[in-house]
């Protein structure tokens, strides 16, 4: 077999294998976020959201949908990544992959492609969910895609990187703890940062989740904190120096040859 189709025959084994792995448990990593979500939509969006009326010339509740389909998708593309290679490193079946004639750049690839598509996955779950509760109509549908999947390529790196530097499983959750969920709660789901101070929107202004949400709700109702494009080269500049960083991880075998 010619060096390609060696490196594409490892590509599909390794997604179709990251594929089965959150499949074959359904139980635990698609139905958590669907409840998680439907419990957003009724206490924020019909309890909350009815004394709130609008904010940011919508509905509130068509204002948070948007931002609730993001986090789920963010979160769970990172999740997988995350505990999936960090497995992999546990049973020391790393190993084998170092050791076999594949491509670092195709280890990487096949591990960010599984996280996407359980991110995908959890966001469609989580949109069909939310017609029970409002009327979704796509304004952008190519901005909605791309920034779907681009967010779920960065943050399935991050998660890629987060597996490297664990030494165990706690290590897992400290970032998501500590850096994912508040950036995202502060990142423009339940508000419009048009309310806050002048300062603190300039602050906000700095998280990278304020873009992802802002530019996914431009796509679905065509309203937005943030510009579009910008945020488009923002998250096209982070993939580039997450990816450039993950390489160069597994070419040195960071974390994995102990």
């Amino acid at each position: 077999m010619s060096h390609l189709a060696v490196q594409w025959v490892a590509l599909k084994t390794i997604v179709t294998k990251e594929v089965r792995r959150f499949t074959r448990i359904w139980q635990q990593t698609l139905v958590p976020p669907a409840i998680t979500m439907t419990l957003y939509f009724v206490i924020f969006g019909n309890l909350i959201g009815s004394r709130i009326g609008e904010m940011g010339g919508v509905d509130y509740m068509s204002f948070i949908v948007p931002g609730l389909i993001m986090m789920s998708v963010i979160t769970n593309a990172y999740g997988n990544v995350a505990s999936s290679f960090f497995s992999n490193k546990f049973q020391r079946s790393v190993e084998e992959l170092m050791v076999a004639p594949v491509h670092p750049a195709t280890i990487l690839l096949g591990f960010v492609a599984g996280g996407v598509v359980r991110g995908v996955m959890v966001g469609i779950i989580v949109t069909l969910l939310s017609l029970y509760f409002t009327d979704l109509s796509i304004h952008h549908p190519g901005v909605v895609i791309g920034i779907v999947l681009l967010s779920a390529v960065l943050f399935s790196l991050g998660g890629f990187i987060n597996g490297v530097h664990a030494r165990k499983f706690d290590d897992i959750s400290i970032v998501p703890t500590f850096i994912i969920t508040p950036l995202t709660y502060l990142g423009g789901v339940f508000y419009s940062i048009s309310l806050l101070p002048e300062h603190w929107q300039w602050v906000s202004q700095l998280n990278p989740i304020l873009y992802m949400v802002n530019t996914f709700r431009y796509g679905i109702l065509g309203v937005s904190d943030v510009g579009v494009v910008f945020s488009f080269l923002m998250m096209g500049v982070f993939i580039v120096i997450l990816s450039a960083y993950s390489l160069w991880l597994l070419k040195r075998g960071t974390g994995m040859r102990q």
